[in-house]
C-alpha cells in the first residue's frame, strides 16, 4: 500500500481511511497483470481514465459531476497522488494508481474497459532530442485504442502548438482512431487555469474509437 501524509486538521481515522482507501495497493504481481477493476471499484460501470491526474482538481470535479461512472486516476509522482488522495476522500467512484500512465495503458488496462481517457497536458519536452521521452507515440495511440471500448474517446489539451501538431499527425497515421467533435464542457485542470489566466491558447484534439471497414 502506498501510505499517504495527511496534513493538519485531516487527522481523524475515519479521514484516513477514506484517502488510503481510494489508492490502489501495490502487490507483488501487480505491476504484470491487468487490473480487476470490478474489483477495485466494487460494482460495474463506464470507467474514465485521468492520465497524469496531477493535484487530483480535474479529475475530483469530473467524478462529482458524473457518479455514475468509475474513475482511475494515474500519476507516477508520490506527491501529486498524496493530493488527488485528499480531493477524492469522500468520492467513492474514484481511485488512483501511481504508476507511469503509458504502462498502465499498454498493460494493466484490459482490451475494450476504458470508456474515455483524459490526457491534459502531457509534457511536451520541447528540447529536440527530448521528443522520445513524449508519451504521444504510435505505440501509445495503439495501445489506447485496444484499452477503448468501441466509439470510446481520448480527449487531449496541449499549450504547446509543436506538440499539437505532431499528437494529430501521429493521431491521423493510426488506424482505428478518428477526429470527432468536442461537445462536452469538461472542468478546468491545474494546469488549465493557469494558462487561461495568461491568456495561452489551449490545444484540444478529441479521438473516437472507430470500428473497421469490413
Amino acid at each position: 500500500m502506498i501510505l499517504l501524509s495527511v496534513p493538519a486538521g485531516e487527522d481523524s481515522l475515519v479521514h484516513r481511511r477514506h484517502v488510503c482507501s481510494r489508492v490502489i495497493p501495490h502487490s507483488q504481481d501487480s505491476l504484470t497483470n491487468g487490473l480487476e477493476l470490478d474489483k477495485i471499484f466494487g460494482r460495474k460501470a463506464p470507467l474514465h481514465v485521468d492520465l497524469g491526474c496531477g493535484d487530483g482538481s480535474f479529475l475530483s470535479m469530473l467524478a462529482e459531476r458524473l457518479p455514475d461512472k468509475n474513475f482511475l486516476g494515474i500519476e507516477r509522482l508520490t506527491g501529486r497522488i498524496r493530493s488527488s488522495a485528499r480531493k477524492i476522500a469522500t468520492l467513492d467512484n474514484v481511485r488512483l494508481l501511481q504508476i507511469e500512465s503509458s504502462y498502465a495503458v499498454c498493460y494493466l488496462l484490459s482490451s475494450g474497459s476504458v470508456e474515455t481517457f483524459y490526457l491534459l497536458f502531457p509534457d511536451p519536452w520541447p528540447k529536440r532530442r527530448h521528443h522520445r521521452r513524449r508519451i504521444v507515440t504510435q505505440d501509445f495511440l495503439n495501445s489506447v485504442h485496444r484499452a477503448l471500448v468501441n466509439d470510446g474517446l481520448i480527449y487531449i489539451a496541449t499549450d504547446d502548438l509543436g506538440y499539437f501538431r505532431k499528437i494529430s499527425q501521429t493521431a491521423h497515421s493510426t488506424p482505428g482512431l478518428a477526429t470527432a467533435e468536442i461537445d462536452v464542457e469538461l472542468p478546468s485542470s491545474k494546469f488549465g487555469l493557469v494558462f487561461q489566466q495568461k491568456g495561452t491558447p489551449i490545444h484540444w484534439l478529441a479521438l473516437r474509437k472507430i470500428s473497421p471497414v469490413t
